[in-house]
């Protein structure tokens, strides 16, 4: 192993009824970076990277996920497994219809707060940032959410302390990275693999839907 290789831990949140598609492309590339394919020099699926990304799918039990839409999806393990010392380097949470308050199992929040004060990186999809709010992580954070939804979400976390950012493909704020729906999350996830690497990608505000949506 390469001495200047750092390795990741990436925890991607699952629950019922989330939008299969918010985190399938960011996966997709981070998978990319998967230990085996940044390790092995010799395979036709190496990848020269500086970082490597080693993935787990977190449920509320151990039952397949039923997400919105598509096949069930079968966990690598429990929100509860995760140990009191044990600490992920990047938290990937989706959206979906399962992150409305009466639907979002208290372990999801649970596990993004014990996560949080040693997580480098907490990225969200959609609705995925309302996750965020509902643990209490994003007062006085600058954050994007689904543009079809934002006045709804905000309106709903008017009391948070939350500057929701309407032109946004994508919000930075510290370790927090808030995308605005599915290809703005495979962009968020192009521009942190890139930024890995050194390297450089489109601005946040590049986002068209906000004047759609009457936003801006």
């Amino acid at each position: 192993m390469s001495e200047s290789l750092q390795i990741l831990k990436l925890a991607v949140c699952l629950f019922n009824d989330v939008t299969l598609l918010d985190f399938q492309g960011c996966v997709e590339q981070f998978g990319f970076l998967a230990p085996q394919n940044v390790l092995n020099t010799d395979s036709i699926t190496h990848v020269a990277s500086k970082v490597a990304i080693d993935i787990e799918y977190l449920a509320p039990t151990e039952d397949p996920v039923k997400p919105s839409s598509g096949p069930l999806l079968v966990p690598t393990r429990t929100y509860d497994s995760v140990r009191d010392d044990e600490q992920f380097d990047l938290i990937l949470i989706p959206g979906g219809p399962g992150t409305f308050p009466a639907a979002l199992p208290p372990s999801v929040i649970s596990f993004v707060k014990k996560q949080e004060p040693g997580i480098k990186y907490m990225l969200t999809v959609c609705t995925g940032s309302w996750v965020l709010a509902q643990a209490g992580l994003l007062q006085g954070k600058r954050a994007t959410t689904n543009k079809y939804l934002f006045n709804f979400i905000k309106d709903a976390t008017k009391d948070l302390g939350i500057d929701w950012v309407a032109k946004a493909r994508w919000t930075v704020d510290g370790n927090y990275w808030t995308s605005s729906g599915i290809t703005a999350g495979e962009e968020t996830t192009t521009r942190k693999i890139r930024g890995f690497n050194e390297l450089n990608i489109s601005t946040e505000g590049d986002d068209e839907y906000a004047a759609f949506h009457g936003l801006v």
